[in-house]
Formats: C-alpha cells, structure tokens, sequence
C-alpha cells in the first residue's frame, strides 16, 4: 500500500508545482496585459468615444456623427487629408526601391568597408527628429548649402524658395523623410538577404540569368514578405507624419505641406481647443491604415 501510494504523492507534488508555475505565468501576462490595455485600448476607446462629441474643455455634449460629417465639409481637413496622399504616393515607393538598392547593394560578398556603409546610411534613423529637422530647414533655406551646392554646378542661376513655394516645400519634406528612413528599411531587407541561399544565385547565374533577372525573380520573391512589412509599417508612419512638418515648414506655405496629424494637433493647441473634432480626424488615420493595410495584403496576394 504505501508502494502505490508513492506515485500518487508524488504526481500530485507535481500537479501542484505545474499549477503553481501556471499562475506565476498568468500573473506576469495579467501584469502586461493590464499595461496595455490600461495605456493603449482604454484611450482608443475614450477617443473614440470623445469623437461622437463636441465642444470646449470640460464642456462636451454628444453630437451623433456630425464630427464626421463635417470632414467631408471642412476644406482644410481635405487639403491635410490630400498633402499626406501625396508624401504617401511619392515617398514611399522612392523609400522602398532605394532601401532594396542599398540592401543589395551592401550584400555583395567582394564589397569592402561594408560595416562602414551599412552604419552611415542606417545612422540618420538614430538622429534626433527635431534636430536633424531642423538641419533641413537650414539646409533649404534660401541662403543654405543646397541653393550654393545648386549655383555652383550652374543648375540654378538665383537661390530657390524651397520652404516659400508650396511645391519645392513639398519635395523639402520628401527628400527629409526619405533620408530619414531609408536605412531603416534597408536594414530589414538586408537582415532577410542574409537567409537567402547563395546557391540561388550561383545557379541562376550558371542558368544565364544576368544581374536584373536574379533581382526580379530570386531577391524579389524572397523579399515579398519583407517588402509587404516594410510597405505597411511606412504607410503606417507617413500618415502619422508630423515632426517634419511641424520643425521645417511649420505646414505651410498657406497648409501647402499640413499633414493630418499636424492639423489634429492645431485643433487640439492652436486653434480653439475642439478635442472632440481632433479625435475625429484621428480615427481617419486609423481608418486609412486599417483599409490601406488590408489593401496592400490583397496586392501582395498574403491572405493570412
């Protein structure tokens, strides 16, 4: 009798130390999940609710969806709304085939100070926003490095208004985000070159296939996944735009470079506080990455 009472004690030692290790998992994921939910759905959900009402302060009553359908009237939002499209439809693919160039570029077995490469074009992801912004905006500016660089290869005769022209302001912003973060891409591409068998690319090259043919149809494919992350997460933050903006053209000349999120901090700090509106254009943007999201899935032919 106590021959088979002592697996039982001891499979129930067992059950109880299991248990035991089970709720100090639970509690640790109870701690995190409650972080999370208490600091990123709780003011999801109180914007959300915050944008079906309007007034000033303290002093909120609900308005239904009229926050909403005034966007459709609100001719600054549409100009925000469009600005954005713009850096969105222009920078991000210039950002995408340039990160792919360097990743390729730097993967290269017989390419030497690699390290070094690699370390500069990834660097300016590490700058300051506000600081290497501000550099642009001198850079820019009418009596700046890149007017002087311009004359003196004869491009230009007279020094260009790149922050008072409501185009050249444009291509100011571009030229700031993609120096920006274009490395930071790169290094996700690179990272996922590493993985990729070199016997690919031998064979290919034994097959005939030049140099373009092994990127179009052995680096590409391989990339999908990567440039498919990469496409989102830079969709994500080009709608999110602000700092740029905000330090180097301060959205103007006349809301000419106003981004979405520059207009929502307006609403909130420098027009009259209307919290109630700015959380309405916040859920745009939430909007807009949901659906440009799962657009970009459906292109990419990812339905998982």
């Amino acid at each position: 009798m106590k021959r088979t009472g002592l697996p039982y004690t001891a499979s129930k030692k067992s059950l109880g130390r299991r248990l035991k290790n089970n709720y100090i998992g639970w509690l640790f994921i109870l701690i995190a999940a409650a972080g999370i939910s208490l600091f990123y759905f709780y003011p999801m959900i109180r914007a959300l609710l915050l944008s079906f009402q309007s007034g000033m302060g303290a002093n909120l009553q609900y308005v239904g969806l009229e926050n909403y359908i005034r966007l459709f009237s609100d001719p600054t939002f549409i100009t925000a709304l469009t600005n954005t499209f713009i850096y969105l439809l222009v920078q991000v693919p210039i950002m995408i085939v340039l990160a792919l160039f360097f990743s390729v570029l730097l993967n290269d077995a017989t390419l030497k100070f690699k390290g070094f490469f690699r370390t500069a074009i990834f660097l300016p992801c590490v700058t300051s926003l506000v600081a290497y912004a501000v550099i642009f905006k001198y850079l820019f500016g009418v009596d700046g490095l890149i007017n002087k660089f311009l004359m003196d290869l004869s491009i230009i005769s007279e020094p260009l208004n790149w922050l008072s022209d409501p185009f050249l302001a444009k291509i100011t912003i571009i030229a700031a985000i993609t120096w920006r973060w274009t490395g930071y891409n790169m290094i996700f591409y690179l990272s996922a070159l590493q993985n990729v068998d070199r016997s690919m690319y031998e064979a290919a090259k034994i097959d005939g296939a030049s140099s373009f043919q092994q990127f179009f149809y052995i680096t590409v494919p391989m990339l999908k996944p990567i440039i498919l992350f990469t496409s989102i997460i830079s969709t994500i933050g080009t709608l999110q735009l602000f700092d740029e903006v905000m330090n180097i053209t301060n959205g103007g000349p006349g809301n000419a470079t106003l981004s979405i999120s520059m207009y929502i901090y307006n609403l909130s700090f420098e027009y009259s506080p209307d919290f109630g509106y700015a959380a309405t254009v916040s859920y745009v943007i939430v909007i807009l990455v949901v659906l440009l999201s799962l657009l970009q899935f459906k292109v990419a032919g990812d339905d998982k």
